[in-house]
């Protein structure tokens, strides 16, 4: 949801969502928001054996992943999980390593200081 200003909200709408509910961009809708006391927080994907290699031999990159909001933390872990060649696995774990280190740099299309 995006604040429009005014107390009201933008609610964008997969087109899947849009066609399922039979609304058109532009439409006010009604939404009820809930409490899920049965969401657990946290990375939804495991952390690639690899990755956990890289994070268990150097201390600065462990403890700047640590310093990452979960958010952060379950955006990459889902990227990883897409990672298919040898090589785009190589590839990222070099740049995340390089950002991890407190490098500037991208990763993700993102920049990164301070390794976060």
């Amino acid at each position: 949801m995006m604040p429009v200003g005014d107390g009201s909200f933008y609610l964008y709408l997969h087109g899947d969502v849009r066609k399922a509910s039979d609304t058109k961009v532009g439409d006010k809708v009604a939404v009820e928001v809930g409490f899920d006391s049965g969401y657990i927080n946290g990375p939804q994907h495991p952390v690639p054996k690899w990755f956990a290699s890289a994070l268990e031999a150097d201390p600065e990159v462990l403890k700047n992943w640590e310093a990452l909001i979960p958010s952060r933390k379950k955006e990459v872990l889902r990227y990883f999980s897409r990672l298919k060649s040898p090589e785009a696995i190589e590839r990222n774990l070099a740049r995340v390593l390089h950002v991890l280190l407190g490098k500037p740099g991208r990763f993700m299309a993102r920049t990164w200081k301070d390794g976060v």
